[in-house]
C-alpha cells in the first residue's frame, strides 16, 4: 500500500503536471474522510490528522484535540478544557495529539483520494490558465467555435483552454458556425470555479481598436495613435486618432485607398458604420469632428460642467448632425466626453431671452437695482446672487455709472440675500436632483421653485402639466412645455 501511494503521487505528477505535493495532501485528506466514516462515523466533530512519508509512503493518523478556556468549551470530541489539564505545561491553543491506527490504503480511501486529486487537478489547470491569460485582458484573441449553449457560444482557444462569449456580449443577430473562427476580447479572467473562467466580448470599444491596429499598420506602428472610441455596437462607431507625423493624413491612412481598410474592419463587424475622424485638444474643433457629416455653426462650450451647446441655422444641418435615432449626437458626445445640446439658432435665442429675463428679475428683486442695472449685471456674465456676492470689485468696473461705494453697497445686499437663502435651505428646504438642475433649458431659480412644489426629480416633472408650473416667476406656457418635454424625454428613451 505504501509503494501504491508513491506511484499515484508519482503518475499523476507525470501526466497532469500537478505539484506532488498537492498530491500528497490530496491523499492525507482522503485518509482523513476515511478514517472518520470508518472509525467515527458517530462523531464527525471529531479531529484528525494523517501524515504521509514523502520519501517512503508509510503514513501515521493522529487524533487531535484543541485546547480552549473552559467557557468555550463546547465540542468534547475534538476541544479539552484547560482547567482539566495542567495549566504549566498546557495553554489555551495548543494542540494535544496522539497515535492511533491507521486504515488500510484501500478501495474507500482511493477512491475518496481520487476525487480530492480530481479536484485539486480542476483548480491547478485553472490556476494555470488564469496565470496564462490574465495579463492579456483587453487583447484580441483568436478562437475556434465549439458549440452553442443557451446563454452564448464556447470558444476553442486551442491547448484545451475554452472561453465563453455571452450572447449579450455579442453583436446584434449575430450567428456563429461551428468549427468556424472568431475574434474576440478577452474582457475577464475568472479565478473561482462558479462561472466561466474566460469571458471574451465583441461589442468592447477595445474590439474596434484592435481590429485598425490589425488592419492599419500605421497605427501598429504608432505612426497614427487611436485616441477615443465610440460604439453603438453592430450599427455604428466613431472613433478618433491623430498622427505622430504631420506628413501621413491619419484619416486617409485608417480608411485606406478606395476604403479597403476601413471596410475589413466593418466585415469583420458584421457591418458596423465607423466614422474615423481627427482627434482635438482643443474641444471645439474635436466636437465639430465628431459630430461630422453636419457643418456646426456655432458652438458655447462650458468646459466646467462639459456642456456644449450646438447651435445651427438650417434644420437639415440639425437633423444630420442628431442623426438617425440620435446615433450621431450620442456616439460624438460618448466620444468627446461632452454633453450635447442641440439647437436651432432661434431657439438659443429664445432660450437665452429667457435666462436672461430670469437673472435680471432676481437681481431687480433681491439687489434692490432699477432694471437698467439689473440688465448691466446680466450684460456682464452675472448669473447668480453668490457671484455678485463674492467676485472681485475690479469685475463691476465695466458697468458705467458704478464707484466703489455702490458696488459695496450691491456687494452687501448679494452677500445678505445669499445667506438668507442659505438659512431657508437649512429649514428642510428640499432640494432639487442634480438631473433636474441639469436638464436642457432648466435655471436654478425655476429648480428650486418646482422643489418647493416637491417637483424633486425629472420624473416628477415629466409628470406635471403646463398649468402645474406655468405660475412659476419667469415661466410662461411655451417654456413650461419644453422643460416638461424635456424631462419626458427619459421616457422615450427607455
Amino acid at each position: 500500500m505504501n509503494k501504491e501511494i508513491l506511484t499515484v503521487v508519482e503518475t499523476v505528477s507525470n501526466e497532469k503536471g500537478l505539484n506532488a505535493e498537492d498530491i500528497f495532501q490530496a491523499i492525507e485528506q482522503a485518509l482523513v474522510v476515511s478514517t472518520k466514516k470508518k472509525v467515527y462515523s458517530e462523531q464527525p466533530e471529531v479531529a484528525i490528522r494523517v501524515h504521509i512519508d514523502r520519501k517512503t509512503g508509510d503514513y501515521d493518523t493522529y487524533r487531535y484535540w484543541t485546547v480552549v478556556a473552559d467557557e468555550d468549551h463546547e465540542m468534547p470530541a475534538c476541544q479539552l478544557a484547560i482547567s482539566d489539564l495542567d495549566e504549566t505545561v498546557w495553554q489555551i491553543g495548543d494542540v494535544k495529539e496522539e497515535q492511533i491506527e491507521s486504515i488500510e490504503f484501500g478501495r474507500i480511501a482511493a477512491t475518496q483520494a481520487k476525487q480530492v486529486i480530481i479536484q485539486k487537478i480542476r483548480e491547478a489547470e485553472r490556476s494555470l490558465v488564469a496565470d496564462a491569460f490574465e495579463h492579456r485582458i483587453g487583447e484580441m484573441i483568436t478562437g475556434e467555435v465549439k458549440k452553442s449553449t443557451r446563454d452564448g457560444y464556447i470558444i476553442d482557444l486551442g491547448d484545451n483552454v475554452e472561453a465563453h462569449l455571452p450572447r449579450d456580449k455579442m453583436l446584434p443577430r449575430e450567428q456563429l458556425r461551428a468549427k468556424g473562427r472568431v475574434n474576440a476580447i478577452l474582457e475577464q479572467v475568472n479565478r473561482d470555479n462558479r462561472n466561466a473562467q474566460l469571458v471574451l466580448s465583441r461589442t468592447s470599444p477595445q474590439m474596434l481598436t484592435a481590429l485598425m491596429q490589425k488592419e492599419i499598420p500605421e497605427i501598429a506602428e504608432q505612426i497614427i495613435e487611436i485616441r477615443d472610441v465610440a460604439r453603438q455596437p453592430g450599427v455604428r462607431a466613431k472613433i478618433s486618432v491623430k498622427t505622430n507625423d504631420h506628413r501621413i493624413d491619419p484619416v486617409g491612412a485608417c480608411i485606406g485607398m478606395r476604403g479597403t481598410r476601413i471596410q475589413a474592419v466593418q466585415q469583420e463587424l458584421e457591418g458596423e458604420r465607423i466614422d474615423v475622424v481627427v482627434w482635438s485638444d482643443d474641444p471645439v474643433q474635436y466636437i465639430i469632428s465628431a459630430l461630422e457629416p453636419a457643418d456646426v455653426d456655432r458652438i458655447i462650450l462650458d468646459e466646467d460642467t462639459k456642456t456644449a451647446d450646438i447651435i445651427f441655422i438650417a434644420n437639415d444641418q440639425l437633423a444630420r448632425a442628431i442623426g438617425s435615432a440620435g446615433q450621431n449626437v450620442r456616439l460624438a458626445s460618448d466620444l468627446t466626453g461632452y454633453r450635447l445640446n442641440m439647437m436651432l439658432e432661434d431657439e438659443y435665442n429664445a432660450r437665452q431671452e429667457s435666462e436672461t429675463k430670469v437673472y435680471k428679475d432676481l437681481f431687480y428683486n433681491r439687489l434692490e437695482v432699477d432694471e437698467d442695472l439689473a440688465q448691466a449685471l446680466v450684460d456682464v456674465g452675472f448669473t447668480s446672487l453668490e457671484e455678485v456676492a463674492y467676485v472681485p470689485a475690479e469685475t463691476f468696473y465695466d458697468i458705467d455709472g458704478l464707484d466703489d461705494d455702490a458696488i459695496d453697497a450691491i456687494q452687501e445686499r448679494a452677500k445678505e440675500a445669499v445667506i438668507a437663502d442659505e438659512l431657508l435651505k437649512q429649514q428642510n428646504i428640499k432640494e432639487p436632483s442634480p438631473e433636474l438642475l441639469a436638464l436642457e433649458g432648466m435655471t436654478q431659480v425655476w429648480a428650486y421653485k418646482l422643489a418647493e412644489r416637491d417637483i424633486i426629480t425629472l420624473d416628477d416633472l415629466a409628470e406635471q402639466a403646463i398649468f402645474d408650473i406655468k405660475d412659476i416667476e419667469g415661466l410662461n406656457e411655451q417654456t413650461a412645455g419644453q422643460l416638461i418635454m424635456k424631462a419626458r424625454e427619459s421616457w422615450f428613451n427607455e
